[in-house]
């Protein structure tokens, strides 16, 4: 049997796009294994499970994405020409897509260790490849042994021309579209949710997820055929059961002061009699099953449930919240504006507990990042950067790299920011921004946001509109939901979603949800949008309040900006051989220059002084002569019409033998002299460059005389066909004119 006779492949219409999944060919010895494709995008999911000698006390999944080189007939830029082993900032955050809707749809209690990989194994360039590794990996769960909660489905929606569309093309999502939203969902509901939009009207945003759940229901039924055919039976979890002499225990012990250590206002103080309540629930367990190993870890998990229900029925039934807000109020916010004082721009941001100072530094086009993707090489203008040290929640943890939460919380800031910059052709400045989470209590992304707003205004990126973020939570019981404005970390910890959206006065420009349990209502989702509008409005009135508008000048710490246009012809000339002389030029004044072909350079240097310096040095290669305007050159060549002057460096003209002198002039040598000083006015600017001069005009200037360029500006004649002034002076007629010539 070959090993198509092995293969299961269905494919399926979805939205204007055929789906194809195919199983048993590929990756056998996993637990489960699909290919994914979608023109001609491939992607390749496998998901590998084992039993683990000990419990972790938490759920081990981890997941991977690789986008292989090769996928777009391409070699690795890397200095070993193959794929390296950290992944890119694309590739974490297209393992965030996968994890975030499949960890909840896991059974509760499940401990075994599970692993998804994706691979991207082709790329046409049309087709992403990152919704259908969401989808990929549901469907290699769903044929797996491994027991799973789904399947679900992944799709794009962009609005282009008026209409929703579903999984665009890359180059109209980029180009045409006003909305990028990826989400996930299972047949009842939308679980995950990811993306911005240009100003996207809250209701708008409800209906395109609406829509996009009933479009990517084929891919649900899709992945219930494979299991059909292809899938294999699942392993038997019994959850585990609950000790409910130990939970008794527990509940003796600390029941009845876990809602005033909940309700103590401040965190930290909160934190340390939750701390104090939970280790006095170990060591009643302990006490109570003095032989019973891991006793304590199976009380503090008891205690765990104990404070969620605790703290999600004391705000039903209270409607307030344990910091004694009512669901709708947003913290009380502080700004500072301008606190460093040689950075570019700088604010602090303080919303409750959560504290992030934004520094923002502008460079030049030169200092934009360079990505190596699937599709080729390009660059940012734009980065912003969220670190969330251990410190701004009072923890000791080893400080490394960014983790994969600082790379998600940073590019849904950026998304977030990215639709009120400036063009580049008005403010050709390189941006970055830097969110540090000085200290953290819910939301720290949305700070970041809030704060990155204000240090570009403050460093005077001239932005189009300032951008606010809030955080929203749920809590749901029984039937009733509780939207909750603003979270504390504890209610994001304990509740049911965590919903981010930020946006300017006009509407939203990044989104983010995650929910924990099967789905939310779509009229609970439209409630959620708008009462965050509500808080962000608010939000954005305190930030006019402290700093309306981008300030008008740049930091005298920031770059120094000038444009000046040359010649496209004289750019050769500018940069030199092999760069010489560009090179030559940055290292005598420490300016950066970026040249476009179409003869555009911008300088950005660390001074006024180095910034004009840098402009006449380059300027040198492309002087221009200015009509009307008298001139100290000097002499270069003589030839049979005239003299060859150069009036500034590099730029020479014609004084034709007519306007080397007030009288007649023989011979171009009577009048002047190589290398001699010659003080010339420039007449006209030919339309092919030619510059053209007259000294004649200067010595009538110098006599007292008016003078009229038109009259000099006309194109000169030949000798032997001049204008009848000419003859007058020789004696008039045309034998004159042929004896003074003999």
């Amino acid at each position: 049997m070959g090993l198509l006779d092995k293969a299961v492949r269905l494919e399926r219409m979805v939205g204007d796009n055929p789906i194809i999944i195919e199983t048993g060919r590929l990756a056998n010895q996993a637990d489960g294994a699909i290919w994914v494709q979608s023109g001609g995008t491939v992607v390749l999911v496998t998901v590998c499970s084992q039993v683990l000698e000990f419990d972790k006390g938490f759920f081990p999944l981890t997941v991977e994405y690789r986008e292989m080189s090769y996928a777009a007939g391409r070699i690795p830029g890397s200095y070993f020409r193959r794929e390296i082993g950290r992944p890119s900032e694309r590739e974490v955050l297209t393992c965030r897509l996968i994890d975030r809707p499949h960890r909840p749809l896991f059974p509760k209690g499940y401990r075994d260790e599970v692993q998804i990989i994706a691979t991207v194994l082709s790329f046409d360039g049309v087709n992403d490849a990152d919704i259908l590794a969401v989808t990929g990996a549901s469907a290699a769960l769903h044929i797996s042994s491994i027991p799973f909660l789904g399947p679900i489905a992944g799709g794009r929606v962009g609005y282009i021309d008026g209409k929703f569309v579903l999984n665009p093309p890359l180059t109209a999502l980029k180009g045409e579209s006003s909305l990028n939203l990826v989400f996930a969902a299972t047949r009842d509901a939308v679980v995950m949710v990811e993306g911005g939009g240009n100003f996207i009207s809250e209701d708008l945003l409800a209906d395109a997820l609406d829509w996009g759940h009933k479009q990517v229901l084929p891919l649900i039924d899709l992945q219930e055929e494979m299991r059909k055919k292809a899938g294999k039976p699942k392993s038997v979890f019994t959850p585990p059961v609950e000790n409910a002499e130990l939970k008794a225990v527990v509940e003796n012990a600390v029941a009845s002061e876990i809602v005033g250590a909940l309700t103590i206002v401040e965190k930290m103080p909160r934190r340390d009699a939750r701390k104090a309540l939970k280790l006095k629930a170990v060591e009643a367990a302990k006490a109570a099953f003095p032989e019973e190993d891991g006793i304590g870890s199976k009380a503090a998990e008891i205690f765990e449930g104990l404070e969620k229900k605790a703290m999600r029925a004391y705000i039903k039934e209270t409607g307030t919240r344990i910091d004694t807000r009512d669901t709708k109020t947003v913290r009380p916010i502080e700004i500072e504006v301008g606190v460093l004082p040689r950075t570019h721009g700088s604010c602090l941001f303080a919303r409750g507990e959560t504290k992030a100072l934004c520094v923002a530094t502008l460079g030049s086009t030169g200092d934009e990042q360079r990505i190596e993707t699937l599709a080729g090489e390009n660059s940012k203008r734009f980065m912003l950067h969220y670190n969330f040290p251990p410190y701004c929640v009072g923890e000791v943890k080893p400080v490394r790299g960014p983790s994969r939460r600082d790379i998600g919380h940073g590019a849904l800031a950026e998304r977030s920011i990215l639709p009120v910059l400036p063009e580049p052709g008005e403010f050709p400045f390189t941006l970055r921004v830097v969110s540090e989470v000085m200290e953290s209590n819910g939301s720290s992304s949305m700070a970041s946001v809030c704060g990155a707003s204000l240090s570009l205004m403050d460093a005077g990126a001239p932005i189009k509109a300032p951008v606010a973020g809030i955080a929203m939570g749920l809590i749901k019981e029984n039937d009733e939901y509780l939207v909750l404005t603003d979270i504390l970390g504890d209610e994001d910890a304990m509740g049911d979603m965590d919903f981010k959206v930020a946006g300017t006065a006009e509407g939203i420009t990044g989104i983010q949800m995650d929910i924990k349990i099967t789905g939310i209502p779509q009229e609970v989702m439209r409630r959620a949008l708008h009462q965050a509008r509500d808080a962000r409005l608010g939000i954005l009135a305190k930030m006019n309040a402290v700093l309306d508008a981008p300030r008008t000048e740049l930091s005298p710490y920031a770059p120094q900006l000038t444009v000046v246009e040359i010649n496209p012809e004289k750019i050769r000339e500018v940069i030199g051989p092999g760069g010489k002389v560009i090179k030559a030029i940055t290292a005598a004044t420490g300016a950066s220059i970026d040249i476009d072909d179409s003869g555009k350079i911008s300088i950005f240097a660390p001074t006024q002084e180095s910034m004009e310096r840098a402009k006449e040095m380059v300027l040198f290669y492309d002087q221009k002569a200015d009509v009307g305007r008298n001139y100290h050159g000097k002499v270069k060549k003589l030839i049979d019409c005239g003299a060859v002057v150069e009036i500034l460096p590099g730029l020479e003209g014609l004084v034709h033998v007519s306007q080397l002198d007030i009288g007649r002039v023989e011979n171009v040598s009577d009048a002047v002299a190589m290398g001699q000083d010659l003080e010339v006015k420039v007449i006209a600017v030919e339309p092919n460059g030619r510059v053209r001069l007259s000294r004649k005009a200067v010595l009538l200037e110098e006599q007292g005389e008016t003078i009229d360029l038109a009259d000099f500006a006309a194109p000169s004649r030949p000798r032997g066909d001049r204008p009848g002034g000419d003859r007058d002076r020789r004696g008039g007629g045309r034998g004159g004119d042929r004896g003074g010539r003999r």
